[in-house]
């Protein structure tokens, strides 16, 4: 077949060859693009961030302050949603942000323990971040604070390199180390659009590492919820068994068992409840806070602490003090920060975007995933330098608070002054609150992340999937999280899933059974 020569210009060509053509003074050559210097490609990556599809591109000629706000809102949303804020959204959003504030101070409690740090930092992380995120993020709906699987990550991370125990002040500058990093990575990502690379966790990966990560939690919540002083520091399910049946001869501890396994059928009867009727969601949600009140005052009355059961005793009182002469900057441990901060962040960032979007979907809203990323980064940056370690969207609270009917981001600024109130004056309350309510609110709040539908469903449509499913299920629960995670990452399929378009639909089941 003969081919036929065609200009460059669109200019038809003629059977009989070849048509000469004007070279044009202003065209570049072909498939050479102007050249460029660094700030121009810095400033095109910062508007394509902020500005991407925004109004300021429309409003060339307006006048600088205009232009000023456009600016503004499109980097803290808040200027712009806050506009048109009123009385009917506030009564939605201060039931809400009461609603998870009584779920997030027991879990928060709680997951500080799984990262192996104070239970104080567990409410710091409550308090800043929300606001921050409030301010510039743009889910409406989504609630920020400390997760289980990443407080688990994280302190499991952190113990390799320093024991909390021998080294307690070097353990928590490397935990602010490390959420720093985690902040600049997230914040990173989204900067220069780099969000595809959260992708390299496919979603059969999380859900065998989600669901492998619960029962080690689970697990680990056994040394509370039987009282058992002398525990394991590994998070394999042979060591912590092992470890759970050498104490079973003198190391349990009747009342504790009594507490904890009272309540844990409280929790989960309430959960029941609220499954059956979408009007008592508030029923589970203020389960956790009821549960410590109860237990708190039964140990104060009984002064069951005599009699081995094991409680929370001090809890600093006040506000955040400031990190930043925290953070390692220089030496060994900036490298340990930063390795550790980056895994961390990463699986953070996962957990907030697949709430934001769910969420999102079933409000039909829109979110911009790159300022998203921007937000949540920047809310760690900040909670590093106030004491706080990675915070990140909560699948548990971002249900209750879709649930209780929050409009805007204000229902995170209600909770964290319900947590400041808390850090002022009710952290003595905390004093005689039994670890075994605290391990009960745990287990119950990571069930649901044993998605067993979705991996039936993974198995039926992807038997290569359901291989990186199993993969990272069992390389958590036999092994530790990091390898979990590293098997999650390695077995990631380089073609899209089958079943990749019903990610949304099983992520809003996932959530809504919460």
């Amino acid at each position: 077949m003969s081919s036929r020569a065609h200009p460059v210009d669109g200019s038809p060509a003629t059977d009989g060859g070849h048509v000469p053509m004007k070279p044009s003074p202003t065209r570049h050559k072909v498939g050479i693009p102007p050249k460029q210097n660094m700030f121009k490609d810095f400033m095109y990556t910062f508007k394509e961030t902020f500005f991407h599809d925004d109004p300021l591109r429309d409003f060339k000629d307006q006048p600088k302050s205009k232009q000023f706000m456009l600016g503004l809102q499109s980097v803290f949303p808040v200027f712009d949603w806050g506009r048109n804020y009123t009385f009917k959204k506030f009564r939605g959003d201060l039931i809400s942000g009461l609603t998870i504030a009584s779920l997030c101070i027991p879990q928060d409690i709680g997951y500080a323990k799984l990262a192996n740090l104070d239970p104080k930092y567990g409410l710091y992380s409550s308090f800043v971040p929300p606001l921050v995120y409030a301010c510039m993020g743009s889910s409406r709906d989504i609630a920020i604070g400390p997760v289980a699987v990443v407080s688990l990550l994280l302190g499991t991370l952190l113990r390799a390199e320093i024991d909390p125990n021998t080294s307690p002040d070097e353990y928590l500058r490397l935990a602010f180390t490390a959420t720093f990093f985690a902040g600049i990575t997230e914040a990173a990502l989204g900067f220069f659009r780099l969000g595809f690379l959260i992708d390299f966790l496919s979603h059969a990966a999380v859900v065998g590492f989600m669901g492998g990560a619960a029962i080690t939690i689970a697990l680990q919540q056994l040394k509370g919820f039987l009282g058992i002083k002398k525990f394991t520091k590994k998070t394999d399910i042979i060591s912590v068994l092992e470890s759970v049946f050498k104490a079973a001869h003198h190391g349990w501890n009747w009342q504790t068992i009594l507490i904890g396994a009272s309540f844990l059928t409280f929790l989960l009867t309430s959960k029941i409840i609220g499954k059956k009727s979408k009007k008592l969601f508030w029923v589970p949600a203020i389960a956790p806070l009821i549960s410590v009140i109860v237990s708190t005052f039964f140990v104060y009355i009984t002064r069951a602490d005599k009699q081995g059961v094991q409680i929370v005793k001090h809890l600093d009182q006040g506000i955040n003090p400031s990190s930043f002469h925290l953070i390692y900057f220089t030496g060994d441990n900036l490298a340990k920060g930063i390795r550790i901060g980056v895994v961390a962040g990463m699986v953070a960032l996962t957990e907030a975007v697949a709430i934001g979007r769910t969420f999102a979907a079933m409000k039909d809203y829109q979110i911009d995933g790159n300022k998203e990323m921007v937000a949540l980064g920047m809310m760690n940056v900040v909670g590093s330098m106030s004491s706080c370690y990675v915070a990140t969207g909560s699948f548990s609270r971002s249900a209750v608070n879709f649930m209780a009917g929050c409009q805007t981001a204000v229902s995170n600024i209600i909770m964290s002054i319900v947590v400041l109130l808390t850090l002022l004056f009710l952290t003595p309350l905390f004093k005689y609150t039994p670890n075994a309510i605290l391990a009960a609110i745990i287990i119950n709040a990571v069930i649901p992340l044993i998605d067993i539908q979705a991996a039936i469903l993974i198995f039926k449509v992807d038997k290569l999937d359901f291989i990186a499913c199993i993969g990272a299920f069992f390389g958590v629960i036999f092994v530790s999280v990091e390898i979990g995670l590293l098997i999650a990452v390695s077995l990631k399929k380089t073609k899209p899933s089958i079943y990749s378009c019903n990610n949304d639909e099983s992520n809003s089941l996932l959530i809504l059974i919460c």
